[in-house]
């Protein structure tokens, strides 16, 4: 297996986002990337740019960052012909890294808009290197910029950054002191594909590691409406990812910040288990699909989800009293 570690840039609609293309938000204009063999030592490079047919002026923001100029776009080939290009250099049994998951996003509504076929496997599982960073080097949670990663781990800055080839050289650095034991198992997973039959739903159970627990990932196929999706047995089940038991509910699922769900449950054998539902919209918009995953917690951490229901729910009731007298006052 190689990895293929790239970078894009894109341009966005010059004249603002009330005359944009609702299909396309950005458009990519250059690829690069590097191929890394088992060992992450480089084998191959590729490196084009993309004659934009879209946004054919380059927005102010999109000069500033990139400095690419309008000469060597309009002397370069359009997507289909690059895209192409790219996928018969990446090759077979690859696994894709990026900094963060935007460009996976938008290379993959650019193939859509441009009508060129997906030859991205289903489910796209991929290495996302600035969540592997934080997972390795601070607390798993915060999202650093490729530069702050260089500078933290003490690189020498030889090339400009905001350059795809460039980008992509810095991720494979980062991407080197890693230790592979403790971050490959991590992998991410795309969604601008998502399952549409059970069948194709995706669950994994991600290993413990020093200072991050075990935990599963459970994504859902889609459906018409969220209320269809959360009456779905599959969807508020609780079984224990470790022993495969059902996981009987102290709490069941209850709106917590504002779109995601959260229930509490309780394994016989495992101890506490703490759900969290993120319900997302389709690419396409036509529908809803969810994203759960499951995680064993400790005592203090049960209990600071009992009382955050508690205050959840008290705000709920002086909300009520207030509407009621409001509705006293006004008869």
């Amino acid at each position: 297996m190689n990895y293929i570690v790239f970078d894009l840039e894109w341009n966005q609609c010059p004249d603002g986002k009330k005359k944009e293309h609702p299909d396309l938000p950005f458009e990519i204009l250059e690829i690069g990337a590097l191929k890394l063999n088992e060992k992450k030592e480089e084998i191959g490079r590729f490196h084009e740019f993309i004659r934009p047919t879209v946004y054919t002026r380059l927005h102010p923001k999109t000069s500033e960052i990139i400095h690419i100029s309008q000469k060597t776009l309009q002397s370069s080939d359009r997507f289909p012909d690059v895209i192409e290009r790219f996928r018969t250099w990446c090759g077979e049994d690859v696994r894709y890294c990026t900094w963060g998951s935007l460009d996976l996003l938008e290379l993959q509504r650019n193939m859509r808009f441009h009508q060129v076929p997906d030859f991205f496997p289903f489910p796209l599982k991929y290495y996302d290197i600035q969540k592997l960073f934080s997972l390795s080097f601070e607390d798993g949670k915060s999202r650093r910029t490729l530069e702050y990663a260089v500078d933290m781990l003490h690189m020498e800055k030889n090339v400009p950054f905001h350059e795809a080839l460039s980008d992509a050289w810095y991720t494979s650095a980062v991407m080197r002191c890693m230790d592979d034991s403790q971050v490959l198992p991590y992998f991410s997973i795309d969604y601008f594909s998502t399952p549409h039959r059970r069948k194709e739903e995706i669950y994994t159970v991600f290993p413990e590691r020093p200072g991050f627990p075990s935990y599963s990932k459970f994504v859902s196929k889609d459906f018409s409406s969220k209320t269809e999706l959360m009456r779905d047995r599959k969807v508020v089940s609780t079984r224990c990812y470790l022993c495969g038991r059902h996981a009987k509910k102290k709490i069941r699922w209850f709106v917590s910040g504002g779109k995601n769900y959260i229930c509490l449950a309780c394994c016989e054998e495992h101890g506490y288990l703490k759900g969290k539902i993120r319900l997302k919209k389709t690419e396409d918009g036509s529908g809803f699909f969810c994203v759960k995953t499951l995680k064993l917690i400790d005592d203090d951490q049960a209990q600071a989800i009992y009382s955050r229901q508690e205050i959840l729910r008290e705000r709920k009731r002086i909300r009520r009293h207030l509407a009621k007298e409001g509705a006293t006052e006004n008869n």
